[in-house]
């Protein structure tokens, strides 16, 4: 229960905290978790009401599980009614000041019920039970997402590029100097360990990857680098968007997720027997995931934007297959340079994107892991190259599939997938089918142009 867990100790600790943050100037505490349409819901507390909030949560209703992007409401047989309440408890030791809010603090929050159980709708105690899976059968999964966004100018829906450099261009930089050094300035301040920032392929598009850690943690910092990207754009008079598509026919945004497994300290996806060094327990691991990569896609990709962005030939992954270094494949094992494989070598999932809850995508991730570990799964052979330069007949022929290519062909690949029905219990796994066929009912119809106007600014 969540009061006996704070304890004497942790009460102590609360009030200590909340005293730094007088002294930092703190004032109020952004408390946020992401609901199964993948918008992140906050509430706030002020400092002085920290203690209580870690003590005994602060209320929040279940209808939030079945909320849809436009926040419309969908339902199952037990959610998405008015009834009921859960308390949203904050974690503690993720207690960060926000260097870019002046005046306030961040915690991401576990739910519960009011009778202090776990609630099993609560996203990252789902993922938090994976790791705990994982770790019990003796491997350490470390992961990373990388967040990419498209920067528009403020005060209006439309999409207006922020700047007018090439992709990757050095100009792009130039042009938003001083923009990107207060974001990186930020993030050090949280002690969010950035790896690259650099302008991306699209109009004012730009990538930036973390160092990868535990799932939980590398979840966190997914929600707590976009809170960070928000709040530097609007104080430099920018808007950024994070939606698969952020203008019809032109390249999205991904959210592409890298993983490694360790078992004793080992890298299991280097020194090993199999194709490009893998580990059989790595490979088992891997093809795990290519298994149940259609089914993945209602919860990696979750929004009819989604499928916008899943072009052929674009780098987007919309083939059901792997490679080694082959950007075209949804699955792309990357080893490193000669001598750093065993720091290196990960898997990179390229197909899904930042609509996507990152706490059910990582934990999704984990859960098929583990089902193909348990299935001594193999891969197939890899790919190289663009797999669309391939006929249909051809694709079959080598046992590559076409991922979905809309929201209504993923749900029903989910609902028809039971090691992921498992692996978040049936409450979640209704959620996530209802909000997923309410998503695709709502914007059946409309022109691609249309899609992406009404989820430009959701993401």
């Amino acid at each position: 229960m969540f009061a006996d867990r704070m304890g004497e100790g942790g009460a102590t600790r609360a009030e200590e905290l909340a005293g730094r943050l007088r002294l930092d100037g703190v004032h109020g505490v952004v408390l946020p978790y992401v609901d199964t349409a993948g918008v992140t819901r906050i509430k706030t507390v002020p400092v002085a009401r920290l203690p209580r909030a870690a003590r005994w949560g602060v209320g929040m209703s279940p209808v939030f599980d079945v909320f849809l992007s436009d926040d419309s409401i969908t339902a199952t047989d037990r959610l998405g009614g008015p009834d009921g309440d859960l308390r949203l408890v904050p974690d503690l030791d993720r207690l960060t000041v926000l260097a870019a809010q002046p005046g306030w603090a961040w915690a991401p929050v576990d739910r519960y019920t009011q009778a202090g159980q776990a609630w099993p709708g609560c996203q990252r105690g789902f993922l938090r039970a994976m790791t705990e899976r994982a770790d019990a059968a003796g491997l350490g999964f470390t992961m990373a997402i990388e967040v990419e966004w498209a920067l528009g100018r403020a005060g209006t829906d439309e999409f207006v590029a922020a700047c007018a450099g090439p992709a990757y261009g050095a100009t792009r930089l130039v042009e938003l100097s001083d923009y990107a050094r207060d974001l990186l300035s930020a993030l050090d301040a949280q002690g969010v360990e950035v790896e690259q920032l650099h302008p991306e392929y699209a109009d004012a598009q730009f990538e930036l990857s973390v160092a990868a850690r535990d799932p939980v943690g590398a979840a966190d910092d997914s929600l707590l680098v976009r809170q960070t990207i928000r709040a530097v754009s609007h104080r430099h008079g920018l808007r950024p968007s994070f939606a698969p598509s952020v203008l019809a026919g032109r390249v999205g945004n991904g959210g592409h997720v890298h993983l490694s497994a360790t078992r004793d300290g080992r890298n299991l996806f280097t020194g090993g027997p199999g194709p490009h060094g893998l580990t059989a327990e790595a490979e088992a691991c891997a093809a795990g995931i290519l298994d149940l990569l259609p089914a993945l896609l209602a919860i990696g990709a979750p929004s009819v934007a989604s499928y916008l962005r899943l072009v052929p030939s674009h780098w987007a992954g919309v083939f059901a297959c792997w490679g080694h270094e082959t950007r075209e494949a949804a699955l792309r094992l990357i080893t490193g340079n000669a001598g750093a494989e065993d720091s290196a070598a990960n898997l990179e999932v390229k197909c899904v994107d930042l609509a996507a809850s990152p706490y059910l995508l990582l934990g999704a991730l984990i859960g098929a892991a583990l089902d193909g570990r348990r299935r001594e799964l193999r891969l197939p052979p890899p790919v190289t190259g663009d797999p669309a330069r391939f006929a249909a007949d051809d694709l079959a022929g080598r046992g590559i599939r076409r991922l979905p290519t809309s929201l209504d062909e993923a749900a029903d690949a989910f609902a028809a997938a039971p090691p992921l029905r498992e692996a978040l219990g049936d409450l979640l796994a209704d959620a996530v089918l209802a909000v997923r066929r309410a998503e695709a009912q709502r914007l059946r119809g409309a022109s691609d142009e249309e899609v992406a106007a009404a989820l430009r600014w959701i993401y």
